[in-house]
């Protein structure tokens, strides 16, 4: 079992990056979609510019960045593309299963992801029966992050309070939205899209690779706190 502090009532873990390994996909699927319409980014851009943001953001973003309309059906094609690909291509970050096993406190999910793509997500996974109906995501609220809308949402619905309330995230939006929030956080970098280097988080935010460290991460982060 994994010692946690008291304060910690409410472990709340992003899904794409976090508990599954989705973003290098993610990626690819959207360079390609946009190639066809002769508009070129890369991974970096991917990274930089999209992680931890909702679809609709993302398309204003590219429609903004380069002056391009994109078709109506723009999104629905992207998610058909990268749902094929997750059948076969999708697998959980490497030892998530044997953490969420171990885990003393309630959990939960927060996600930007449409309802459909992280319920796919979790069940070609196996990840679905480990969180159940405690799964929330940004169709849900007002505003989708950094704002602090959906991970207080979510410890709303888990009846516990911010304050007693733990952040897993990849993205800076995401750190950004738990800080909003006032809630604790740590950064996640063990999905295979940092491998291009982590973003440019705020100060005092720890990162860490391995859901092996997750145990001596927390509790040294809460010693030093």
């Amino acid at each position: 079992m994994i010692p946690t502090p008291a304060k910690t009532d409410l472990v709340i873990f992003d899904c794409d990056g976090v508990l599954v390994d989705s973003e290098p996909i993610s990626a690819a699927v959207l360079i390609d979609e946009l190639a066809q319409l002769g508009v070129s980014i890369t991974a970096d851009y991917v990274r930089d510019h999209c992680l931890g943001r909702s679809f609709p953001t993302v398309s204003r973003a590219i429609r903004e960045s380069f002056a391009v309309p994109l078709p109506e059906d723009f999104e629905q094609r992207y998610r058909r593309s990268l749902l094929a690909r997750f059948e076969t291509e999708l697998r959980p970050t490497p030892g998530i299963e044997a953490l969420l096993a171990r885990l003393i406190p309630f959990r939960c999910v927060a996600t930007s992801s449409s309802p459909p793509r992280v319920a796919r997500s979790l069940e070609i996974t196996g990840l679905a029966p480990l969180f159940g109906a405690d799964v929330f995501t940004a169709s849900q609220v007002a505003r989708g992050k950094p704002a602090p809308d959906l991970f207080l949402f979510a410890a709303e619905r888990m009846g516990v309070a911010p304050d007693h309330t733990l952040v897993i995230e990849d993205s800076r939006p995401g750190v950004e939205a738990a800080i909003n929030a006032g809630m604790g956080v740590l950064h996640f970098a063990g999905g295979g899209h940092m491998r291009g280097g982590v973003p440019n988080l705020p100060p005092g935010v720890r990162s860490f690779d391995n859901w092996g460290d997750f145990p001596q991460v927390l509790l040294r982060d809460i010693r030093e706190g």
